[in-house]
């Protein structure tokens, strides 16, 4: 009777290993706190992650943990995710450099991006905008690229560091316009902004929210969006495309994704859900204040758009030259 009870006790123990080791079915699913890794905090990445996981927290009934793990270009955020158990409990908040930029940048990168992790949605979309010093004696873009051509020597953009949303845009506007322009490296968009308005850097890119201020009050000149489509909180800054060049489209943007071998049925569950906050105003709304515009879809679509974002910035690494410092 006594070994009966043990080896009932046994396989007790077991089922509940088990049942605790097995990924959740989308039914069940969440029946714990989720982590959400992401890059820096006070990052654009890590303020809409942080909004998502509220929102998310009020649907599920659950802890949503943001979970910042900074440096080398979210690439340790991605490998935290890579190496956690498929079971929809670690997800990654993502950008363009970790995911589409990574693979070319840095020789020895820990991951696969489209081998070890699966696509949920897309989130968001923020396009870049080229703004200039008032010294500049350019009025449009078109002007702006021949000022640029016309100097003896190198002109010089500022930058946010190899591999950032600020400096790729600026490659590929060098590619795109046939211009010689060298990126100054700072510290982040908000140091590279200033870099700008104070003259020691005579142009560059930036996020919306870093620059459209300092354009509302003539301290920049603001040349064009990197949009499809002009942005709504700039309405009277044209498109790259409206203004001469359509193929200076560019913009940072994030998404979710989970580890390979998340099930499809839970994939499917996560995308519903957050496809459904990133739709509404509240979360529209939220997005527009960080420069971005909510841009969800499928996981099939965001696929899609990684392998077609990859090869486009192979293509820009490869003509710049730049490595990861």
């Amino acid at each position: 009777m006594r070994a009966i009870q043990r080896a009932s006790i046994a396989i007790l123990i077991f089922a509940g290993i088990l049942s605790w080791a097995m990924p959740a079915s989308p039914q069940d699913y969440p029946g714990k706190p989720v982590r959400i890794v992401t890059g820096g905090a006070g990052t654009f990445h890590d303020i809409v992650t942080r909004q998502l996981a509220q929102r998310l927290s009020e649907r599920w009934g659950q802890p949503i943990i943001v979970e910042n793990r900074p440096g080398a270009g979210m690439t340790i955020a991605a490998g935290t995710v890579v190496r956690s158990a498929p079971d929809g409990y670690t997800l990654l908040m993502a950008d363009r450099t970790c995911i589409a930029v990574a693979p070319s940048l840095y020789k020895n990168l820990p991951y696969d991006p489209i081998r070890d992790l699966m696509p949920i949605t897309l989130a968001a979309l923020a396009p870049m905008m080229l703004v200039a010093h008032p010294s500049v004696p350019a009025s449009n873009l078109l002007e702006f690229v021949e000022h640029v051509k016309k100097q003896p020597a190198a002109f010089h953009y500022a930058s946010a560091g190899p591999g950032t949303a600020i400096h790729m845009t600026g490659e590929l506007f060098k590619h795109v316009a046939g211009v010689n322009m060298v990126s100054v490296n700072y510290k982040g968009g908000g140091a590279a902004t200033m870099a700008i308005v104070s003259g020691e850097v005579k142009a560059g890119f930036g996020s919306i929210p870093n620059v459209l201020p300092h354009v509302s009050v003539g301290k920049l000149k603001a040349y064009a969006t990197t949009s499809k489509t002009r942005f709504g909180s700039a309405p009277d800054v044209p498109t790259a495309g409206e203004a001469g060049m359509p193929d200076l489209e560019s913009a940072q943007w994030i998404g979710i994704l989970a580890p390979a071998k998340t099930s499809p049925a839970l994939i499917g569950r996560l995308n519903r859900e957050i496809v459904e906050i990133l739709r509404t105003p509240a979360m529209r709304n939220a997005l527009l204040a960080q420069g971005a515009e909510s841009a969800p879809g499928t996981p099939a679509e965001f696929a899609t758009f990684i392998k077609s974002e990859t090869a486009k910035l192979k293509k820009v690494i490869e003509l710049s030259g730049v490595r990861a410092e």
